[in-house]
């Protein structure tokens, strides 16, 4: 892997750079015009087609989609000698179909649900391609640019699964989110996810008063939960994000359930929060006309590569040259898990700041980037080894 001085020494390299600093304008207009592409987790096709549009107009060879609309391009090597670097960006939402997707300008932020994560992420990897290809280096790896599905909510990383299995242990993966930037994420937090399911018999809220409510046990559940004690250190969290059931308001509930994130920076501490949920679990099953049922439906797999590792190391010093005087090194879920947990070599970087992520009122503040962009050069070629 080579030095990320010896690169930014380089003339062509320096005008690369440079060229970055005249493209925030076009990259933002690329990231709104995914942004206003529907794409919740399960219904990315219709943004799919476009990223594919994206990836021949550059023009990519190999241009694919798979069965899951994860979309493929390749910047082919003259005459490869190292192995493959895969630089990818999810293309999937977690907001609904019907979400206004308005975007709305103060200053130098734009408003709008997922601008950042992850439609700008999905315009730097557009972006970063064409500027390889305009620019004619003689590369000494294939240069895979993906855009995955699968990544945010019940979607379980699925898409970055496929491309895993496609590409497997040669591979080098560059994971891209917009925001971020700053910060390299080099440790997969491990993540469990069950959907809580009580039901009871219920009954008429007057004339079955005293009957088992399948809601206020799952209530009783919850509180449950969240009297558990986690480590600070490592850090270890949990959390009931949906909760549905019932009939009406004067019905005794029958059924209701409840979607729980377990997560952890350490594999045995998330094994030692999932056995104390499931003691709860078993608790409330002894109770009379009580039945809960905890269904398993999402297992991000934690990983690590080791802060010393190259492409690491090239990260870091990657985002120094660009300017980033302190970068930060953190653990985080992203599509980066799959190939971590399977000892593969990958990190995630971000390019630009974003606030209020998974919010309506998501915003980018897209300062720093020419910078994020920079350093995803910079680290994409340093990986193939250029």
């Amino acid at each position: 892997m080579n030095s990320i001085p010896t690169l930014t020494a380089y003339s062509p390299i320096k005008t690369l750079l440079a060229t970055f600093h005249q493209m925030s304008d076009q990259v933002i207009d690329l990231a709104i015009a995914i942004q206003q592409i529907p794409a919740p987790t399960f219904a990315e096709a219709a943004r799919a087609a476009f990223i594919a549009q994206q990836f021949t107009a550059v023009p990519l060879q190999d241009v694919s989609q798979d069965e899951l609309h994860n979309v493929y391009g390749r910047l082919p090597a003259a005459n490869p000698t190292h192995p493959p670097v895969i630089i990818s960006a999810h293309s999937d939402t977690v907001f609904p179909i019907e979400t206004d997707l308005t975007v709305r300008r103060d200053g130098r932020y734009v408003y709008g649900p997922s601008i950042a994560d992850n439609s700008t992420g999905v315009a730097g990897i557009i972006t970063l391609a064409k500027v390889l290809q305009d620019a004619a280096l003689n590369l000494p790896a294939d240069l895979w640019f993906v855009s995955n599905v699968g990544e945010e909510g019940l979607g379980d990383l699925r898409g970055m699964r496929a491309v895993v299995d496609r590409f497997g242990a040669r591979a080098t993966y560059i994971v891209v989110e917009g925001g971020l930037y700053g910060q390299v994420s080099h440790q997969g937090i491990g993540v469990r996810r069950f959907r809580l399911t009580v039901q009871t018999s219920g009954g008429h809220s007057w004339g079955n008063f005293g009957a088992r409510s399948a809601v206020h046990e799952l209530a009783r559940l919850i509180v449950a939960i969240d009297r558990l004690t986690v480590p600070q250190t490592p850090k270890t969290t949990y959390n009931v994000g949906v909760i549905e059931g019932g009939t009406s308001i004067n019905t005794v509930a029958q059924s209701a359930s409840g979607l729980l994130d377990l997560r952890s920076e350490s594999p045995a501490e998330l094994e030692s929060l999932v056995t104390a949920v499931s003691q709860i679990i078993e608790q409330a099953n002894k109770r009379k006309d009580v039945r809960v049922r905890m269904e398993l439906i999402g297992n991000r797999p934690a990983g690590l590569l080791p802060a010393d590792a190259p492409l690491v190391q090239s990260a870091v010093a990657a985002l120094q040259a660009v300017g980033c005087a302190h970068p930060r090194l953190i653990a985080s879920s992203t599509d980066a898990n799959v190939p971590l947990s399977e000892g593969y070599t990958a990190v995630c970087i971000g390019l630009a700041e974003s606030h209020h992520a998974h919010r309506l009122d998501e915003y980018l503040d897209p300062q720093h980037l020419p910078n994020g962009l920079g350093q995803l050069l910079l680290l994409t070629l340093a990986a193939a080894g250029y």
